[in-house]
């Protein structure tokens, strides 16, 4: 019984971490996609749902291949250990996940940024007709 109430536990508490990290994600990654996409929030919103859509696979599935354990779970202390495990991992996965996103973000807003820079200016020694000597 300890392992049914266990592995309800870890769904239960995997699931709503995962929900409250994809849904701050997707609030506040949103401004910074609108940013990158010059102002087309249509664009950036599609974008991030499909990013949100992704985080949620990604994790779901993780949490799921983890519902499996090795022995038997015949005290709550065990039980409680292996839930410990399994929500460790998960946050865990969540955290990296977190990161790879902000990562994402950076990299989409620095390429945003730098096709909105004019283009550099020639070096003196152009504008004179050759290389200084």
């Amino acid at each position: 019984m300890y392992v049914e109430t266990a592995y309800l536990t870890y769904l239960a508490i995997s699931a709503a971490a995962t929900v409250f990290v994809a849904r701050t994600l997707a609030q506040h990654g949103e401004v910074f996609l609108i940013a990158s996409y010059s102002g087309d929030t249509a664009m950036a919103r599609a974008v991030n749902r499909l990013l949100v859509m992704g985080f949620y696979l990604i994790n779901a599935g993780y949490f799921l291949f983890q519902m499996r354990t090795g022995g038997a779970v015949p005290e709550l202390r065990d039980a409680l250990e292996l839930l410990s495990q399994k929500l460790g991992m998960v946050f865990l996965v969540l955290g990296v996940m977190h990161l790879f996103n902000l990562y994402l973000f950076s990299r989409i807003r620095g390429r945003a940024s730098e096709r909105m820079e004019p283009p550099p200016l020639p070096h003196d020694s152009y504008l004179q007709g050759g290389p200084v000597r």
